[in-house]
């Protein structure tokens, strides 16, 4: 059985509907950053960055959230959440799934934790609005994120084969929600965030994580 360690709305959140997709037998393991549980000597052995998610999967233990999700439907490929190996829809699928890590996700990050790159308050301000900027201005990559969903040939980011990469684009279009333009307002976001929010994996996720409306 796997073991997901998590806390209400992080990047767990993606794995955690991964694993409602593919049905396999998984327990919830809290980390209550509430106490800073994640800076705690018994998890930094699981996860010395001190960030959540972990997944246990035997007596393999791995952090990164894409990393998960890419070990997740690997191992469960009946499940369809990734495309066939060498062909061009499993290239569409890293490259979505890298840029929603490596780009918006990190992105997201300065703009919640503006902190870590000043020390002096006006500047962490500033700092915070060009973030929001790059993410949800004209041009930035919710709009990139909005394009492509909308020359798709389905509701998903890949078109009509849903992937591992939607439940991640789902929790990443949640965090903007307090953003002056958040990605529930531009079409074909709002289109795929309904299509999400109606998964009964999806449903189930948010509902053992607590999470309340709105949920994006």
């Amino acid at each position: 059985m796997y073991q997901l360690y998590y806390f209400p709305g992080n990047a767990n959140l993606v794995p955690h509907m991964v694993l409602e997709e593919i049905g396999a037998p998984y327990q919830l393991v809290l980390v209550d950053r509430a106490n800073n549980a994640q800076k705690s000597p018994e998890y930094l052995k699981l996860n010395p960055t001190g960030r959540i998610p972990v997944l246990i999967d035997g007596d393999l233990v791995l952090f990164e959230t894409a990393a998960i999700c890419l070990h997740l439907v690997d191992r469960h490929p009946d499940a369809g959440l990734a495309p066939a190996l060498g062909t061009k829809e499993r290239a569409e699928f890293y490259k979505w799934l890298v840029y929603l890590t490596n780009t918006l996700q990190a992105e997201l990050i300065t703009y919640f934790y503006p902190h870590r790159m000043t020390d002096d308050e006006a500047a962490a301000e500033q700092v915070k609005r060009h973030a929001e900027a790059h993410i949800s201005g004209e041009g930035g990559m919710l709009d990139i994120l909005d394009a492509q969903l909308g020359q798709s040939s389905g509701p998903w980011l890949l078109g009509a084969h849903y992937t591992a990469a939607d439940p991640y684009l789902m929790v990443l279009a949640r965090w903007t929600r307090g953003m002056a333009n958040p990605a529930r307002n531009r079409k074909h976001l709002a289109r795929f965030l309904e299509a999400m929010a109606a998964r009964p994996a999806v449903q189930r996720a948010f509902e053992q994580e607590g999470l309340k409306p709105p949920l994006y």
